[in-house]
């Protein structure tokens, strides 16, 4: 499965443009689309270097999405430390109150 598309889809997709537009046509609309996508990843690539390059010329952390990955996951250690106790001592209570009705039961 290719882009939530079946084998199945693609195949009706293919005989329709074989009837639209012919075999033969086939070769020049698969270079045109393969230009195309080349067009466009080439761009994005120019793109992602001029961000890049903009970003080191001004001294920008470009990887601010890995440095605040990193934060959350040590702020979660560390509220993971200062709740565990407390949820051990919750249990603690509530195995206190709930042990004699368990018991009279």
């Amino acid at each position: 499965m290719y882009l939530f598309i079946s084998g199945a889809e693609i195949f009706v997709i293919l005989v329709i443009v074989v009837m639209l537009f012919g075999a033969d046509k086939l070769p020049e609309i698969a270079r045109g689309l393969g230009k195309g996508m080349r067009q466009i990843k080439d761009a994005t690539n120019d793109i992602k270097r001029e961000i890049k390059n903009s970003a080191e010329k001004h001294d920008i952390d470009i990887d601010i999405a890995n440095n605040v990955k990193k934060e959350i996951n040590k702020v979660k250690d560390n509220i993971g430390d200062f709740t565990d106790p407390v949820s051990k001592v919750k249990d603690n209570i509530l195995d206190d109150i709930t042990g004699p009705i368990k018991r009279n039961k």
